[in-house]
Order: C-alpha cells, then sequence, then structure tokens
C-alpha cells in the first residue's frame, strides 16, 4: 500500500489515477530509453498490482529483454508508483525487426579500423 511520506498515512488512488502516471512514466522516462536501442514499449494493463506491457522492435524476441524489464523498467516503475507489484511482458507478435540491433555507426567504425590497419 502506497504511503505518504511526510506524514505515513495511506492514500488510496484510483486505478485511472495510477494508469495515468504510470502512461506519464512510460512515455517520458521508460520510451526514450528503450528506443535508444531500437525497441519499443507499449502499455497494454494495469490490475490489481499487475502492470502489463507490450515490448516490441529490436525489444520483441531479444534474450536481453527480460534484463531490461527487470533491472530497469520494473524498479523504476515500482519506485515511482507503489501500487504496482508486478511487471509482466508480451512480445509484440508483428514485429519485424531483427533483435540483434547494430547502429550503422558502429559498423562504419569497425570498417574505418579495418581499412587502416598495415597488412604487409
Amino acid at each position: 500500500m502506497p504511503y505518504n511520506i511526510r506524514n505515513e498515512e495511506t492514500i488510496m488512488r484510483s486505478n485511472e489515477e495510477i494508469i495515468t502516471q504510470i502512461k506519464e512514466l512510460i512515455e517520458t522516462q521508460v520510451k526514450p530509453a528503450v528506443a535508444g536501442h531500437g525497441g519499443v514499449i507499449e502499455f497494454i494493463s494495469y490490475n490489481d498490482g499487475t502492470l502489463l506491457v507490450e515490448l516490441g522492435g529490436a525489444c520483441s524476441g531479444c534474450a536481453s529483454s527480460s534484463i531490461t524489464l527487470k533491472l530497469g523498467v520494473e524498479q523504476m516503475v515500482m519506485h515511482y508508483v507503489p501500487e504496482v507489484t508486478k511487471l509482466e511482458s508480451q512480445d509484440d507478435q508483428n514485429s519485424t525487426v531483427d533483435p540483434y540491433h547494430t547502429s550503422t555507426s558502429a559498423i562504419m567504425n569497425e570498417s574505418a579500423y579495418y581499412n587502416r590497419l598495415d597488412w604487409e
């Protein structure tokens, strides 16, 4: 149960208030971080402490996405939205993105490195 830090009284919030806060947190904090790695995360539902999100883009089918969810997203959401006690995810079945995302700049930097070596 959430507590008011200032006077430790229990604060009861409606599901609408909780969902609004979850969606705002996902939009402003989680999505930009996940998008930086080619991933997509969407709010699906919140019910009785359980938050369900959908992973798409490079996150869909990626083995590391479970680590990102547990160590990043889940901890952040539970910190800011104490009503959330469990985070579950589902993969976007329509995602056509390869989960092994490689940036073009990384390929170009590697190429430039090998091109400058002296192979005599």
